[in-house]
């Protein structure tokens, strides 16, 4: 190879090792999702299940499950059902869930369906008592099609789907959550 070719090389190589050291050198970007702007004390989080003031069979349930597995998935935390002997409290409510049409085939019958679901959240500081994050009244929406191949009049078919949304709806409303109260959004 030629001198001319290696010193080239050489020179391309050090700007790269150079870009590449710059790049991670701490410049303030960070993953979304891995932060978390809670005091250091926090360590442990009581997640109990949430209450339910809706008419939707045990969404309760699922809905905290969800947040519970949210919080340990960020690896930071221990995660306790309980709301006594614990650095922060997370309550929520489950207020309403609607389900209503989003469109119609040409027959006027609903062909699409958009669950709505609202939720009353608190994240509260247990070390002075200070609510550190809240929302009153959180909203989240999924549509979804109650046929799935079947007949729109199929009630199987019907309850199916919408449970499937109102599970999908769930899992973006834990990922939401989380985030909020870690990343302060």
């Amino acid at each position: 190879m030629p001198l001319e070719t290696r010193v080239r090389a050489s020179l391309l190589l050090c700007v790269f090792s150079a870009l590449c050291g710059s790049a991670g050198s701490g410049c303030g970007y960070a993953l979304t999702g891995r932060g978390s702007f809670l005091p250091e004390y926090i360590k442990t989080i009581g997640i109990p299940t949430f209450t339910n003031g809706t008419t939707v069979f045990n969404v309760e349930i699922s809905l905290t499950e969800k947040v519970r597995a949210e919080f340990i998935g960020r690896g930071r935390y221990t995660v306790l059902p309980d709301a006594s002997g614990v650095d922060a409290l997370l309550t929520g409510e489950v207020t309403g869930i609607t389900v209503a049409p989003a469109s119609f085939t040409q027959e006027q019958q609903a062909s699409r369906y958009l669950i709505t679901m609202t939720v009353k959240i608190e994240f509260r500081d247990m070390r002075d008592g200070r609510v550190m994050w809240e929302n009153p009244g959180l909203m989240f929406r999924q549509e979804y099609e109650p046929s799935g191949g079947r007949s729109a009049v199929d009630p199987a078919a019907f309850f199916g789907q919408e449970s499937n949304a109102l599970d999908r709806v769930s899992t973006e409303f834990a990922r939401a959550i989380v985030s909020s109260i870690l990343e302060a959004f």
